[in-house]
């Protein structure tokens, strides 16, 4: 009964102690937490107002809010009596070791600062990267985030993207669609040509500069292939590749052009 008294006596001596450090480090936490928001809003309002590039704006964003989250974190320890020094110590000893264990992460933010400067791509952006063909939905610290042409999110990290090979369809704000059409051995080339390239000059969506272009690609085994290549907008990419392909393919049989296709054929035993 004594040692039980004893312990309730602890326990009230710790609470009146620790207490009010552990009151005021959830009011610090819960202001800072709120001012942090704040604050956060107040300089993205800013970047918009002041035409920051988006990706550039969100990274730094995200940077931010990292940075000020760990300084509130510091801050609340400090006022539970905790040396801020000697945690600081404890802290880089433990960041060393976790440095060590994350070095993909590492890589990652180090990959993601590289994109920030180097501007390989930006939000909006059409690339190709990884094996994976998407538009550019946002850059973060670690990851870009890719909303493929399924309308799947496909997340990459910055390491691999930064040290790998990138292919930005919209940076050169055109891009040219390859198709190849076949037409029979027997038919008019030059005819099959200007009906073609007369589906390409109707498409409003193709562009006039440079002008889309129809010829012999080669000479296969039951056709004559004709290269199709028109260009469009990267945003336009889609719309113009299966509108041409509909309507290279009706124009075609409208004027009598055949688009030769496999024939099977039945061979009758005599009985």
């Amino acid at each position: 009964m004594k040692k039980a008294q004893e312990w309730f006596d602890y326990g009230i001596e710790l609470a009146k102690d620790f207490g009010p450090k552990l009151i005021t480090a959830i009011l610090i936490y819960s202001i800072g937490s709120w001012i942090i928001k704040k604050l956060i809003g107040s300089i993205d309002k800013i970047m918009s107002k002041s035409k920051y590039d988006e990706s550039l704006q969100k990274f730094l964003l995200n940077l931010i809010t990292w940075a000020l989250k760990i300084f509130l974190i510091i801050i609340v320890i400090s006022r539970l009596g905790v040396d801020v020094t000697t945690f600081a110590a404890v802290v880089a000893a433990a960041g060393l070791a976790i440095g060590l264990a994350l070095q993909g992460s590492l890589s990652n933010f180090a990959g993601g600062v590289l994109i920030m400067i180097f501007k390989p791509y930006k939000i909006g952006d059409l690339i190709e990267a990884q094996d994976v063909l998407g538009v550019v939905k946002e850059i973060e610290i670690f990851t870009t985030k890719l909303i493929t042409p399924e309308n799947k999110l496909a997340i990459i990290p910055n390491g691999v993207l930064a040290n790998g090979n990138i292919v930005n369809y919209t940076a050169e704000g055109m891009i040219r669609v390859d198709l190849t059409i076949g037409i029979g051995y027997d038919e008019d080339m030059k005819k099959a040509k200007e009906v073609l390239l007369s589906v390409l000059t109707s498409n409003p969506k193709i562009l006039k500069n440079p002008a889309p272009s129809v010829n012999v690609i080669e000479l296969g085994e039951s056709s004559v292939d004709l290269a199709v290549r028109p260009y469009c907008k990267p945003e336009d990419y889609w719309d113009v590749y299966f509108a041409t392909l509909e309507n290279s393919k009706l124009a075609l049989d409208a004027a009598g052009i055949e688009i030769p296709y496999p024939h099977s054929v039945e061979i009758q035993k005599e009985g």
